[in-house]
Protein backbone atom coordinates (compact mmCIF):
# COMPACT_ATOMS: atom_id res chain seq x y z
CA UNK A 1 0.00 0.00 0.00
CA UNK A 2 1.29 3.59 -1.11
CA UNK A 3 1.73 5.99 2.55
CA UNK A 4 0.65 9.30 2.37
CA UNK A 5 3.01 11.90 3.82
CA UNK A 6 2.17 15.02 5.82
CA UNK A 7 4.92 17.32 5.92
CA UNK A 8 6.49 19.33 8.75
CA UNK A 9 8.30 22.62 8.82
CA UNK A 10 9.13 24.73 11.88
CA UNK A 11 6.33 26.44 13.37
CA UNK A 12 3.31 24.12 11.55
CA UNK A 13 0.22 24.30 13.66
CA UNK A 14 0.27 21.00 15.79
CA UNK A 15 -3.45 20.25 15.42
CA UNK A 16 -3.77 20.64 11.55
CA UNK A 17 -1.23 18.01 11.18
CA UNK A 18 -2.31 15.53 14.42
CA UNK A 19 -5.65 15.81 14.02
CA UNK A 20 -5.28 14.81 10.39
CA UNK A 21 -2.42 11.62 11.22
CA UNK A 22 -4.30 10.65 14.44
CA UNK A 23 -7.86 10.14 12.19
CA UNK A 24 -6.09 8.53 9.03
CA UNK A 25 -4.20 6.03 10.94
CA UNK A 26 -7.20 5.16 12.94
CA UNK A 27 -8.28 4.10 9.68
CA UNK A 28 -5.17 2.14 9.16
CA UNK A 29 -4.71 4.44 6.31
CA UNK A 30 -0.64 4.32 6.29
CA UNK A 31 0.61 8.18 6.92
CA UNK A 32 3.97 9.06 7.82
CA UNK A 33 4.91 12.69 9.36
CA UNK A 34 8.23 13.99 7.50
CA UNK A 35 10.00 17.14 8.42
CA UNK A 36 11.41 19.20 5.84
CA UNK A 37 14.09 20.95 8.63
CA UNK A 38 16.88 18.15 7.69
CA UNK A 39 16.71 16.73 11.69
CA UNK A 40 13.90 14.52 13.06
CA UNK A 41 12.50 16.67 15.21
CA UNK A 42 10.31 19.50 14.59
CA UNK A 43 8.49 22.21 17.08
CA UNK A 44 5.02 23.25 16.25
CA UNK A 45 3.92 26.75 16.16
CA UNK A 46 2.76 26.40 19.88
CA UNK A 47 6.02 24.84 21.24
CA UNK A 48 5.13 21.34 21.03
CA UNK A 49 8.13 19.33 19.68
CA UNK A 50 7.15 16.32 17.18
CA UNK A 51 9.51 13.20 16.44
CA UNK A 52 9.17 13.05 12.41
CA UNK A 53 8.66 9.53 10.88
CA UNK A 54 11.00 10.23 8.26
CA UNK A 55 13.11 12.70 6.71
CA UNK A 56 12.41 14.58 3.37
CA UNK A 57 15.45 13.64 1.59
CA UNK A 58 13.82 10.11 2.99
CA UNK A 59 11.07 9.76 0.97
CA UNK A 60 10.17 9.03 -2.65
CA UNK A 61 7.32 10.04 -4.51
CA UNK A 62 6.79 6.63 -5.99
CA UNK A 63 5.83 5.58 -2.19
CA UNK A 64 2.92 8.09 -1.96
CA UNK A 65 -0.42 8.23 -2.54
CA UNK A 66 -1.10 11.48 -1.15
CA UNK A 67 1.12 14.80 -0.39
CA UNK A 68 -0.47 16.84 2.83
CA UNK A 69 0.47 20.36 3.94
CA UNK A 70 -0.67 21.43 7.54
CA UNK A 71 -0.72 25.30 8.05
CA UNK A 72 0.57 27.19 11.23
CA UNK A 73 2.35 30.37 11.51
CA UNK A 74 5.41 30.75 10.21
CA UNK A 75 4.96 26.55 9.17
CA UNK A 76 3.21 27.30 6.40
CA UNK A 77 5.69 30.08 4.82
CA UNK A 78 8.53 27.53 6.02
CA UNK A 79 7.27 24.73 3.85
CA UNK A 80 7.07 26.81 0.75
CA UNK A 81 10.59 28.22 0.93
CA UNK A 82 11.74 24.34 0.70
CA UNK A 83 12.65 24.06 -2.59
CA UNK A 84 13.16 20.56 -2.76
CA UNK A 85 9.47 20.06 -1.28
CA UNK A 86 8.00 22.69 -3.90
CA UNK A 87 10.16 20.80 -6.52
CA UNK A 88 8.39 17.47 -5.01
CA UNK A 89 4.31 19.13 -5.02
CA UNK A 90 5.10 20.10 -8.85
CA UNK A 91 6.38 16.90 -9.88
CA UNK A 92 3.43 15.11 -8.16
CA UNK A 93 0.92 17.27 -9.41
CA UNK A 94 1.59 16.25 -12.78
CA UNK A 95 0.89 12.88 -12.04
CA UNK A 96 -2.58 13.53 -10.68
CA UNK A 97 -2.43 12.28 -7.42
CA UNK A 98 -3.74 13.44 -4.33
CA UNK A 99 -2.63 16.97 -2.65
CA UNK A 100 -4.18 18.48 0.52
CA UNK A 101 -3.75 21.27 2.12
CA UNK A 102 -5.43 23.39 5.20
CA UNK A 103 -5.14 26.90 6.98
CA UNK A 104 -2.71 29.03 4.85
CA UNK A 105 -1.49 26.00 2.93
CA UNK A 106 -3.97 26.20 0.21
CA UNK A 107 -1.78 29.47 -0.69
CA UNK A 108 1.03 27.18 -1.51
CA UNK A 109 -0.96 25.41 -4.15
CA UNK A 110 -1.96 28.54 -5.26
CA UNK A 111 1.43 30.25 -5.72
CA UNK A 112 2.79 26.58 -7.32
CA UNK A 113 -0.13 27.09 -9.93
CA UNK A 114 -2.09 24.31 -9.00
CA UNK A 115 -5.51 25.82 -7.99
CA UNK A 116 -6.14 27.15 -11.28
CA UNK A 117 -9.89 26.62 -12.16
CA UNK A 118 -10.62 24.92 -9.00
CA UNK A 119 -12.81 25.19 -6.25
CA UNK A 120 -10.51 25.67 -2.68
CA UNK A 121 -10.81 27.20 0.39
CA UNK A 122 -8.59 28.47 3.01
CA UNK A 123 -7.96 30.58 6.15
CA UNK A 124 -10.39 33.66 6.05
CA UNK A 125 -8.59 36.43 5.11
CA UNK A 126 -5.70 35.07 2.77
CA UNK A 127 -7.75 33.90 -0.39
CA UNK A 128 -5.74 36.40 -2.57
CA UNK A 129 -3.41 33.48 -2.09
CA UNK A 130 -5.40 31.49 -3.99
CA UNK A 131 -4.03 31.89 -7.26
CA UNK A 132 -6.79 31.03 -10.16
CA UNK A 133 -9.26 29.28 -7.65
CA UNK A 134 -12.85 29.38 -7.35
CA UNK A 135 -12.74 30.69 -3.69
CA UNK A 136 -15.15 29.04 -1.46
CA UNK A 137 -16.21 29.50 1.84
CA UNK A 138 -16.97 25.57 2.42
CA UNK A 139 -14.83 24.13 5.72
CA UNK A 140 -13.31 21.57 3.45
CA UNK A 141 -13.57 21.39 -0.62
CA UNK A 142 -12.19 18.73 -2.87
CA UNK A 143 -11.94 19.33 -6.60
CA UNK A 144 -10.61 16.99 -8.50
CA UNK A 145 -7.25 15.72 -7.14
CA UNK A 146 -6.70 18.40 -4.54
CA UNK A 147 -8.68 19.09 -1.41
CA UNK A 148 -8.46 22.29 0.81
CA UNK A 149 -9.98 23.18 4.36
CA UNK A 150 -10.22 26.18 6.20
CA UNK A 151 -8.46 26.01 9.47
CA UNK A 152 -7.66 24.38 12.90
CA UNK A 153 -11.56 24.06 13.57
CA UNK A 154 -12.42 22.29 10.14
CA UNK A 155 -8.89 19.55 11.11
CA UNK A 156 -11.45 16.50 11.98
CA UNK A 157 -14.30 16.92 8.82
CA UNK A 158 -11.00 17.51 7.03
CA UNK A 159 -9.40 14.45 7.80
CA UNK A 160 -12.55 12.64 7.20
CA UNK A 161 -12.73 13.69 3.90
CA UNK A 162 -9.49 12.66 3.28
CA UNK A 163 -10.45 8.92 4.87
CA UNK A 164 -13.88 9.00 2.44
CA UNK A 165 -11.19 9.45 -0.31
CA UNK A 166 -9.21 6.52 0.11
CA UNK A 167 -11.27 4.29 2.17
CA UNK A 168 -15.23 4.94 1.83
CA UNK A 169 -18.02 7.22 3.05
CA UNK A 170 -18.90 4.26 4.98
CA UNK A 171 -16.17 3.87 6.89
CA UNK A 172 -15.30 8.00 7.19
CA UNK A 173 -19.41 8.04 8.48
CA UNK A 174 -18.08 5.02 11.35
CA UNK A 175 -15.17 6.70 11.86
CA UNK A 176 -17.71 9.97 12.52
CA UNK A 177 -19.63 8.13 15.07
CA UNK A 178 -16.55 6.44 16.82
CA UNK A 179 -14.69 9.64 17.81
CA UNK A 180 -18.02 11.25 18.97
CA UNK A 181 -18.13 14.37 16.20
CA UNK A 182 -21.40 14.80 15.93
CA UNK A 183 -20.81 17.92 13.35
Amino acid sequence: MKECYIFLAEGFEEIEALTVVDILRRDNIVIKTVSVTGKKEVEGAHAIKVIADKLLKDIELKDAALLILPGGSPGTQNLKECDPLMDMIRAFSNTNRRLAAICAAPTILGSLGLLEGKNACCYPGLESGLTGANVSMEEVVTDGNITTSRGMGTAIPFALELVRLFDSKTEAMALKRKIVYNH
